[in-house]
């Protein structure tokens, strides 16, 4: 049961299933799939899988704060949002919900974003605590979720 405790597994494989089961049996075993949205699904992957990637190379560590970096990451697309990995997520997740113009990916989804936000948190209070103050620098310079924005 491990292997489905773990954020990508339910991201990327266990949330769908779950999705297009429920929408594969609420519309009597027929669905209609909005394909324009397939590029967002891949682009949240390819964030999620090639920043991880990329902060393992450059932080160290592993690839969740199981195994924390053991080094500020802060170029790359660190430069631009503190958290690309996790936005990957969603942004695969809000792909799929286009896709699947559905109100229980709609809401996965919300909830899922709410649940990111709220273990960023606590990352962060973690990382402040490992990395100090230049975790501290780099949290006032580069915004937690869009660049520019939030």
């Amino acid at each position: 049961m491990r292997f489905l405790s773990r954020t990508p597994v339910r991201t990327f494989v266990v949330y769908p299933l779950i999705i297009i089961a429920w929408e594969f049996v609420s519309h009597g075993g027929t669905m209609e799939l909005n394909y324009w949205f397939l590029p967002l699904m891949l682009w949240g992957y390819l964030q999620y899988r090639l920043c991880g990637l990329y902060r393992v190379k450059y932080g160290g560590g592993g690839p969740g704060l199981e195994t924390p970096p053991e080094r500020l990451v802060f170029t790359g697309p660190y430069a631009y949002t503190r958290n690309p990995m996790y936005l990957g997520h969603v942004i695969f997740l809000t792909g799929l919900t286009l896709i699947l113009e559905s109100w229980v990916a709609a809401l996965i989804t919300f909830a899922i974003a709410c649940w990111f936000h709220t273990r960023v948190l606590g990352d962060e209070t973690k990382l402040i605590h490992r990395l100090g103050q230049p975790y501290v620098n780099y949290l006032a310079r580069v915004k937690r979720w869009i660049p520019g924005l939030f």
